[in-house]
């Protein structure tokens, strides 16, 4: 009837899973070499496969028979994995073309018997997994003689209902690192001896004895005195509680495993005492109740029965009745466990009499609970010296929500190191004062709701800090001034806006600030943590600039430092153009980053620039120019002081421009009819009055300066003449301001303004609007000629005599001129004179005394 049932349920699911055409194809990787056809719906192994596979998985599929050609062309494979099909047979030649397989699972098919011939050759088999399928008997054949490098082999299934004392002989030469054995619900019979022979470090065991309990003392004594690593019950209540007198358990204290483990069935208060009794006279140093279904025993013993159960660890997993915390109505049981792990027992409370009984717990793990802050610490509890041994303590995945009654609760455990108290709702609020050991140096607080001020409840102790994705926006530095000993510190998914200065931590070597908010790095931002080698800091909205840039090129070039997510998860965020691109394609130039270069370049350009400056100042008079503009500025300073009507002195009554042609009319004509009047003209021309060894410019300037008119004598050769053209723009100059009231125009032979070029632009404005004095060639007409001089230049006032060497004039008004040197000299003077020009000078000064008489 049972095999009927199983076939039954069999064809149902084989119903429930249509054989459809696959939607996806596999996924090959590794060069070929790897393929994953997982759940794909296939009910035949594809022949597109390449042939140079070695390792490919079927499992979740709709495959029902395994054939010779489906796997013949595959002779690299070393993995094949056909789990969780509807595989009902395997033909006796499917694996002869794989004699390299190392790995088969056929876990959870159809199959009604052991496909002996089919694993024949698969000599090199090392993991072999075939329970949960519908044979009704689990003797393995004689082939399995042949399986020496087997390491991992799992068999039974649902419709095993015996285990006979020969089934598994053939594995006793064989040593094994798992065997597992499963059988149905309707489990009748075992023959005592099934694992003499059985040499294996873990035994796994999914038999169910509810209607048969006492088949669990005949397991035990077959395995007493055997060394197991591991070994597992499942199921072994499968649907009812044991509620039997017999200790069913007494074999346990011949057992000789290093972990028990209890995985789902039911369990009640008897069949927890049994075990835990039988436990404490064994070797066994660790237990595990993982999902099992506890309930309490209706009939209650007095006072407790397990006190002497010593356990390097203890672990209740997902229990859903927390009242195994104390299933004998106390904690005597928790007294010399060293580690204790209870994990999603759904326990909101630790009542007070529990903590005595941990007085040797060196491991505390109460995580993914549902503990609160009022329940886990009482201060009415007595707490002091009760956990004077724990060095570990895991409060995570609750419900905290005070990081200070935290730090109250721990304040007594005198050999605190690490602590774990990430995800929850920490905070730190209020001026409560936090007293942490310090003895602790490893803090994990990521998953919380952390602000600023929570620094201030932190240990100071810590080397290793974890405080990511906990909301934290912005650092405390007066704590990490005081946890100097960090040498790790976590803070990604944060949102910290910016990174401090003067962040200080000299031990630190691992840092971590992947997926903030800062956008600034420089070199600065951790020349202060000289220990630094691990960075962590991608995804963060970089401002791609030349910090940046250089950060990244000094911390990867030199390799002091590694940063472990570099390129990838480093992007630019601003500038809006650079929005997305990565920073390791950010190149802004050497010139532009590199401010040493800069400032280099740009001093060495200032230096050149001015070098040619001043270089073509001096090619160009540079020197000259700048004196010229500085007597500019005097004159318009004197053109103001004499509009004001204050007194200006004056060394000459005038000074005389004109050119080397001109020199003799000059020296004969102009200057004795001046300098000789009563009283005199004080007179300055260039032959006698300049300076020697000044220069000529500065000459020209100083004296036209010192002088309150300016007389042009203009002709052919004014115009030709350069220096005569520098006096013009001098007195130019000069006269702004005064409307050219100073300068007087001789014109000594006639000029047309238009022929002028375009440099005496003045010049001709000057003739065309001012009037000017014109030498008349008749000798009667001369006369009238110096009466309008003098009348133009004015009373000769007394004049201030200088204070210089300049006071000494030139003995002869012949001398060679300064500016041009005539072309021809001769010794003899042209008008018959002598050298010094003595009779034509007296004979032109007789003549300006009689006309300036008869006009007087």
């Amino acid at each position: 009837m049972l095999f009927s049932l199983a076939l039954l349920l069999s064809f149902q699911a084989f119903l429930q899973i249509k054989p459809t055409k696959a939607k996806d194809s596999c996924t090959i990787a590794s060069k070929d070499r790897v393929a994953d056809c997982k759940g794909l719906r296939l009910d035949n192994v594809p022949v597109t496969l390449p042939d140079s596979l070695e390792e490919l998985d079927l499992s979740f599929n709709t495959i029902q028979v395994i054939r010779k050609e489906d796997f013949s062309k595959l002779s690299h494979l070393r993995v094949l994995k056909i789990n969780f099909n509807n595989i009902s047979l395997i033909m006796d030649d499917a694996f002869q073309g794989n004699p390299l397989l190392e790995e088969l699972s056929l876990f959870n098919n159809s199959m009604r018997e052991i496909p002996f011939k089919a694993l024949e050759l698969l000599t090199n088999l090392k993991i072999l997994e075939m329970s949960n399928n519908l044979y009704t008997q689990a003797s393995l054949g004689v082939v399995f003689l042949n399986f020496t490098q087997l390491k991992v082999l799992s068999i039974g299934g649902s419709l095993v209902s015996k285990l006979g004392s020969r089934d598994i002989f053939v594995l006793e030469n064989i040593s094994l690192d798992k065997f597992a054995i499963k059988t149905g619900t309707g489990f009748k019979s075992y023959e005592p001896g099934y694992f003499s022979n059985l040499n294996t470090k873990n035994l796994w065991l999914d038999i169910a004895i509810d209607k048969n309990p006492d088949v669990l003392p005949k397991i035990l004594k077959d395995i007493a005195n055997k060394t197991f690593d591991v070994l597992r019950f499942r199921n072994l209540f499968e649907f009812q509680y044991y509620t039997g007198k017999q200790d069913i358990f007494y074999g346990l204290q011949y057992v000789q495993t290093q972990r028990l483990t209890f995985y789902r069935g039911k369990f009640n208060e008897e069949v927890m005492r049994m075990a835990l009794v039988n436990m404490q006279i064994s070797p066994i140093k660790a237990l595990e109740l993982l999902l099992i279904d506890f309930a309490r025993s209706q009939n209650k013993t007095l006072g407790s029965s397990v006190t002497n159960l010593t356990l390097e660890q203890l672990v209740l997993s997902d229990i859903s009745n927390p009242d195994i915390m104390r299933f004998d109505w106390s904690f005597t049981w928790l007294n010399n466990v060293r580690q204790f792990i209870v994990w999603n027992v759904n326990f909101n409370s630790v009542p007070c009499d529990s903590w005595p009984e941990m007085k040797n717990i060196e491991l505390l793990d109460i995580s993914n609970n549902q503990l609160r802050d009022s329940y886990i610490y009482n201060p009415l509890c007595e707490t002091k010296n009760n956990l004077h041994k724990l060095e570990t303590f895991n409060v995570s995945r609750n419900r905290l929500t005070s990081l200070s009654d935290l730090a109250s609760l721990t304040e007594d455990f005198v050999k605190l190191t690490t602590i774990d108290m990430s995800h929850n709702q920490l905070q730190y609020t209020g001026n409560r004062i936090c007293i942490w050991r310090q003895t602790i140096t490893k803090v994990i607080a990521h998953h919380n709701s952390l602000t600023s001020d929570c620094f201030k409840c932190l240990p100071t102790s810590a080397v290793f800090l974890d405080l990511s994705y906990s909301s934290l926006d912005q650092l405390d530095m007066d704590y990490f001034n005081k946890a100097s000993n960090l040498t790790e510190l976590l803070l990604s998914g944060n949102k910290i806006k910016f990174i401090p200065s003067g962040w200080r931590n000299p031990y630190l070597r691992t840092l971590a600030l992947d997926g903030n908010s800062f956008g600034l790095v420089s070199m600065t931002s951790f020349k202060d943590m000289p220990s630094l080698r691990v960075l962590t800091a991608g995804n963060n909205p970089y401002h791609c600039i030349c910090d940046l840039y250089t950060f990244i090129q000094e911390t990867t070039s030199k390799g002091k430092v590694t940063i472990t997510d570099w390129p990838e998860n480093y992007k630019c965020y601003h500038p809006e153009l650079l929005l997305n691109t990565r920073v390791s394609q950010y190149f802004p130039g050497h010139l532009t980053c590199n401010i040493t270069l800069v400032i280099i370049i740009s001093v060495s350009t200032t230096v050149v620039v001015v070098l040619a400056i001043m270089l073509l100042c001096y090619v160009s008079n540079g020197p000259w120019y700048i004196k010229a503009t500085y007597q500019i500025i005097r004159a318009k300073y004197r053109a103001h002081k004499e509009g004001s009507g204050q007194t200006v002195d004056y060394t000459f009554h005038a000074f005389i421009s004109y050119s080397h042609s001109d020199a003799e009319w000059v020296r004969d004509q102009l200057l004795p009819c001046l300098e000789n009047a009563k009283p005199p003209y004080r007179l300055c021309i260039h032959e006698r009055d300049f300076m020697p060894g000044k220069w000529i410019i500065d000459n020209i300037i100083e004296n036209i300066e010192s002088s309150r008119k300016v007389i042009f004598v203009l002709s052919r050769s004014f115009v030709n003449s350069v220096w005569c053209n520098y006096e013009l723009y001098f007195a130019q100059q000069r006269a702004i301001g005064k409307t050219f009231s100073d300068v007087i125009l001789i014109v000594k032979e006639p000029i047309d303004p238009t022929s002028l070029p375009s440099k005496f632009c003045k010049l001709k404005k000057m003739l065309s609007t001012k009037t000017y004095l014109e030498w008349p060639q008749q000798p009667t007409e001369q006369s009238f000629f110096w009466v309008q001089l003098r009348s133009v230049l004015g009373k000769p006032n007394v004049i201030r005599q200088r204070t210089t060497s300049r006071h000494s004039r030139l003995s002869s008004v012949r001398s060679i001129s300064l500016i041009e040197l005539p072309q021809n000299q001769n010794s003899t003077d042209r008008n018959g004179t002598d050298e010094d020009g003595h009779q034509a000078s007296d004979q032109l000064f007789d003549r300006c005394q009689q006309t300036l008489r008869e006009l007087a």
